[in-house]
């Protein structure tokens, strides 16, 4: 198996062999033998182990064992300490949850202060089946039948290829030790279930089981590599991008079929996974959103507009500019310059008259009820009124920013001026606001 191994790494991780890498061991068959396969292999690695204190002796037994097997081999070991039953409690997830989410957030720290490393885990070939029936089970697309990515950002997973039996026989050879966690045969858990009673089952009934669902899951990454390739060069000429954020024409996404399908692809790495929310959505009225986790999808008038929650997010402060400096923590750059002479007002550049201004002005977001006077009206128009006329989107309105005088709205900045502060013919002294 260290040949095949080595080879194995030679063309599919050749990232490895020149780079420090990190293998998250926990002291069972599957990492101790990863972490033998790559000492034989003379790979550059360090050791790191998570203790979650979830049972007793057995838990620090895990943890000596592992150290002394990282000071035998003379590489660097990394150990922390959870408190997962804390974790849970606070967090109300399950345990296993509470182990994976507390894991990886330390992995990712790990990785941070070793700058340029990969992290190694010990997912092998019985792992993929049992997370292909566990999404099978629970309903799925192509993209959860293709089973555990062998590379996904800075974790490489080196034993996919390798079922738990070519391991066991790989230790069993060279005597090797490891550590037995109890939990792993108790067949309450959904994982261990499918692994003590189903894959047994499957096994039965067909002898050639294991390499057969090598041979599928292969056929399936290359079809979701066809079907990924197509929705990408698809989604690149109907996501159009407006200043960090895309605009999806509507009558085109439902041109195409089967919708639902489609849907799928197109928005699932943003968190949308509903897809009738979705399609409701194309129908609703303007104004409607949904919102994932990271994304908002709003519909405006023909088509939907994509944008991260960060970005949708409007700010509740309010910032004051007093009339000797401008704070440097204001949301957008602005300048003030008193000016000889008036131009026409722009986007970005608006003349007021100094004296009319009263201090501090305050820069803020827009709520309901607001109003002024355009500049060029000169009459009473509500923000919301003034908008929708303009047709600014649901998100727009949410970033736009207004520059105040004592409750008088000066500049919609960005947008319009305000007729109450324009420059007269009498105007003594010329304000010329900017931002950028």
């Amino acid at each position: 198996m260290l040949e095949a191994f080595k080879k194995h790494i030679e063309d599919s991780f050749p990232e490895l062999l020149d780079s420090h890498f990190i293998i998250a061991c926990s002291g069972g068959l599957d990492s101790t033998v990863l972490v033998e396969l790559c000492h034989q292999a003379n790979l550059n690695f360090s050791v790191a182990h998570c203790n979650f204190t979830l049972r007793g002796t057995a838990s620090d037994g895990d943890e000596a064992f592992v150290r002394d097997y990282a000071k035998k081999i003379e590489k660097e070991f990394f150990i922390t300490h959870f408190d997962t039953l804390g974790y849970v409690n606070q967090h109300k997830v399950s345990v296993q949850m509470a182990a994976r989410e507390l894991r990886y957030a330390w992995f990712d720290q790990l990785l941070k202060e070793n700058d340029g490393a990969y992290l190694l885990t010990a997912h092998h070939a019985n792992d993929n089946v049992e997370t292909f029936i566990i999404n099978l089970s629970r309903g799925t697309g192509i993209d959860g039948l293709t089973g555990i990515p062998a590379k996904i950002n800075d974790i490489r997973r080196p034993l996919l290829p390798f079922t738990r039996q070519e391991l066991e026989s790989f230790a069993l050879k060279l005597n090797m030790q490891w550590r037995e966690d109890a939990s792993n045969a108790d067949a309450k858990y959904l994982r261990n279930k499918i692994r003590l009673e189903i894959i047994p089952k499957l096994n039965e009934l067909h002898p050639t089981f294991s390499d057969n669902f090598k041979n599928t899951l292969n056929y399936l990454q290359q079809t979701e590599s066809i079907a990924s390739a197509y929705l990408k060069k698809f989604k690149e000429e109907l996501f159009v991008d407006k200043d960090g954020r895309f605009e999806i024409e509507i009558a085109k996404l439902k041109e195409l079929h089967p919708l639902s399908t489609y849907l799928h692809g197109l928005f699932k790495e943003y968190g949308f996974k509903e897809m009738d929310n979705l399609e409701v959505l194309l129908d609703g009225l303007s104004g409607k959103q949904l919102t994932s986790s990271s994304h908002v999808l709003v519909k405006n008038r023909d088509v939907l507009i994509l944008t991260s929650n960060k970005e949708s997010k409007s700010e509740a402060q309010e910032y004051r500019i007093t009339e000797e400096e401008v704070p440097l923590n204001l949301p957008l750059s602005l300048k003030f310059s008193v000016v000889p002479e008036r131009y026409d007002n722009t986007d970005t550049a608006i003349f007021v008259q100094k004296n009319t201004l009263k201090y501090p002005l305050i820069v803020r977001k827009w709520k309901t009820g607001d109003y002024f006077y355009p500049i060029g009206l000169n009459r009473k128009k509500k923000l919301s009124k003034f908008f929708k006329d303009e047709k600014v989107d649901v998100l727009s309105k949410e970033e736009t920013w207004l520059l105040c005088s004592e409750g008088q709205i000066i500049w919609v900045i960005g947008m319009r001026a305000d007729h109450r502060f324009r420059v007269a013919d009498s105007t003594q002294e010329i304000l010329k606001i900017e931002f950028t």
